[in-house]
């Protein structure tokens, strides 16, 4: 359902001689039968200026991308801009000359967008979809094909946006978009646009392994080493299957992300790798560090029911994964996602049972205490608390008393 205040806009551009098309991922969003935040509408037979006026009887313009002439209202979740071209003047996804001309034809507007599927228009008014380069067909055929092959490889994002498009829309690229891509430099991608594209194949994607098998059916995975040497084993397999199995156990959390990469990465195992695969897709540090420390330890909830560990280790294990932000739930996650035959469920029951399947132990002794029993700040301290740790973690111990006591009874006598 179109927005009331879109529909009174449109009406107005039409009174003014002009007409709004919503364009992109919003028509083929609603083709598919799925809704779309992505409101872009171009607006045809009016100036720039005359745009921003009438958008201004309805509050306050704000341009927000004034390169492309993009204009938006305050308090409306739409972007409103001119048709425009496009003419390749540099290097990069970023470097393009832009010429807005509202007398644009739609068809010649549309050939700048990458994708058939991407290039329709639905006109507000009279619910008529332009699509000149046959977007619902390929998107019927499950398809996905670029519009303008001799300037389809001018912007190197390209490559990865068709990737996360294969992952989240069950679409395979045409032999000619593969060729395509296949030329790219992605060097030439931005490092933040680079990671964005990522995060959408693994967050958005129902079946991640399309994505990355399109990367390896491209030549893509040339820029990501560390997968392309997956690509020689049964290990790629066995990644793809990973993927897509952890798609159907995302939570909707802001561990996701670190769950399906981790999972992703998992195959390397040397953390060298895991690091270095991460910097490549430019992954933020944090998340660096919860990826590799779930990577190191994926395997023990198997290890740890078919040696019936106690809960002491349980307790430990929890506590080494939290310093690196990790929870033992997410690490069941983890397991389950590449190891189906891992007895993940057990093993999350205890966690559950001793409470640290989402968080660590809390240190019940702390400080205070043994400042009470006379004991003065230093060295000596710190290896108590140390010491207590051990203790409250091996016998599960909630009174602190009892495990200072302990803990002093082990300590060496200075």
């Amino acid at each position: 359902m179109i927005d009331a205040r879109v529909m009174d806009i449109a009406r107005q551009i039409a009174r003014a001689g002009g007409c709004a098309l919503i364009v992109g991922g919003y028509v083929r969003d609603l083709l598919r039968g799925e809704p779309s935040k992505d409101l872009d509408i171009e607006v045809y037979g009016m100036d720039l200026e005359g745009l921003r006026e009438l958008l201004g009887r309805h509050g306050n313009v704000l341009s927000v991308g004034r390169a492309f002439g993009v204009l938006r209202l305050k308090h409306l979740n739409a972007d409103f801009s001119l048709p425009r071209r496009d003419s390749k003047v540099g290097p990069g996804h970023r470097g393009f000359d832009v010429e807005c001309d509202p007398n644009l034809d739609f068809e010649t507007a549309a050939r700048r967008r990458d994708l058939t599927v991407n290039s329709m228009g639905l006109d507000i008014l009279n619910d008529e979809i332009s699509d000149p380069y046959g977007g619902r067909r390929d998107l019927e055929r499950g398809v996905l094909r670029a519009v303008d092959p001799d300037t389809f490889d001018e912007d190197p994002l390209r490559g990865l946006r068709v990737a996360q498009f294969s992952a989240r829309f069950d679409m395979h690229a045409d032999a000619t978009l593969v060729e395509l891509c296949g030329r790219l430099d992605l060097h030439e991608v931005s490092p933040e646009r680079v990671f964005e594209e990522f995060r959408k194949l693994l967050l958005k994607g129902a079946r991640p392994s399309l994505g990355l098998e399109f990367l390896r059916e491209s030549t893509l995975l040339r820029f990501f080493p560390e997968l392309e040497a997956l690509t020689h084993g049964s290990a790629w397999s066995q990644t793809l299957t990973a993927v897509d199995r952890s798609a159907t156990l995302r939570q909707d959390t802001d561990d996701d992300l670190v769950q399906m990469l981790a999972v992703l990465s998992q195959a390397l195992r040397r953390p060298a790798d895991v690091e270095s695969l991460l910097d490549r897709m430019r992954a933020p540090k944090d998340v660096v560090v919860r990826v590799s420390a779930l990577v190191r330890f994926f395997p023990e909830p198997a290890s740890f029911v078919e040696a019936s560990s106690a809960s002491s280790e349980y307790r430990r294990l929890s506590r080494r994964l939290g310093a690196s932000g990790v929870t033992l739930e997410l690490l069941a996650r983890v397991a389950e996602s590449v190891r189906s035959d891992a007895p993940v469920k057990q093993f999350l029951a205890q966690a559950r049972k001793l409470g640290v399947d989402r968080r660590a132990p809390v240190d019940v002794v702390q400080g205070r205490h043994l400042i009470a029993r006379g004991f003065a700040p230093g060295p000596r301290v710190g290896a108590l608390l140390e010491l207590c740790r051990e203790v409250q973690d091996e016998t599960g111990w909630l009174g602190a008393e009892r495990i200072l006591d302990e803990a002093l009874s082990r300590a060496p006598k200075s």
